[in-house]
């Protein structure tokens, strides 16, 4: 299993655990809508809950409205930010 197999996998419990879904997380899909028409439902406290748990889990500051838009689309987008995320703070000491 590939590192980002590892996150998706991850970031589903997050979500399962974090926002109280009533699913498993293989009922999530990749690229779901998280928010908006067609999607799962998730509302703006949702969104706050998941940058809280993020921040938590992997210390990824989403801090501009904007941005979390983008970040929160999916577990495919999620995903990237994390892996992202990972991959520029594992140089640092």
């Amino acid at each position: 299993m590939d590192n980002t197999t590892a996150i998706k996998q991850d970031i589903r419990k997050l979500m399962i655990e974090n926002l109280m879904l009533p699913v498993n997380p293989d009922e999530i899909q990749d690229d779901q809508p998280l928010f908006g028409p067609g999607s799962m439902g998730l509302d703006s406290v949702d969104a706050l809950q998941l940058v809280v748990a993020l921040d938590k889990a992997y210390g990824l500051k989403i801090a501009d409205p904007e941005a979390a838009r983008q970040i929160l689309q999916s577990v495919t987008t999620i995903t990237a930010a994390v892996a992202k995320h990972q991959e520029s703070t594992s140089g640092k000491t």
